[in-house]
């Protein structure tokens, strides 16, 4: 590729685009600040919808409750990220009223992502037994 460029260790999409606010090949800077979520609509032109969970605690119940963050953001042609999908995305300068990040990398659909996970988990936990 002509234009090799990489956003905090993530290479460029093999598939190329000519969108303005790419990361990878337009003009578009990102800033440290990342998430990774779930993709629940990709319907818009050019932007999808990310949903995550979290956990917060009530101190009152001294238990955990969960939260779910949604937020509008930029989704490149080059990735065309589609519903289900776990992707990364990047925080951004503001792109409209409501967009303020960026799709950098889309890691899969969410039951192999999830799998990936618990494998890594288990793999991880048996070398540590090996050693002990």
């Amino acid at each position: 590729m002509k234009n090799e460029k990489q956003v905090f260790g993530i290479k460029s999409p093999k598939k190329e685009c000519k969108d303005k606010k790419c990361p990878f090949h337009g003009t578009l800077n990102v800033k440290k600040k990342s998430f990774t979520g779930t993709v629940v609509s990709s319907k818009m032109h050019g932007t999808a919808v990310v949903e995550w969970e979290r956990r917060i605690y009530v101190p009152k119940y001294e238990r955990y409750s969960k939260r779910k963050t949604k937020i509008k953001v930029h989704n490149p042609e080059c990735i065309s990220a589609k519903e289900g999908d776990v992707v990364k995305m990047f925080s951004t300068r503001p792109l409209s009223k409501t967009i303020h990040a960026v799709i950098v990398e889309n890691l899969g659909k969410e039951k192999n992502y999830i799998l990936k996970k618990k494998t890594l988990k288990r793999v991880k936990l048996n070398q540590l037994k090996k050693k002990n």
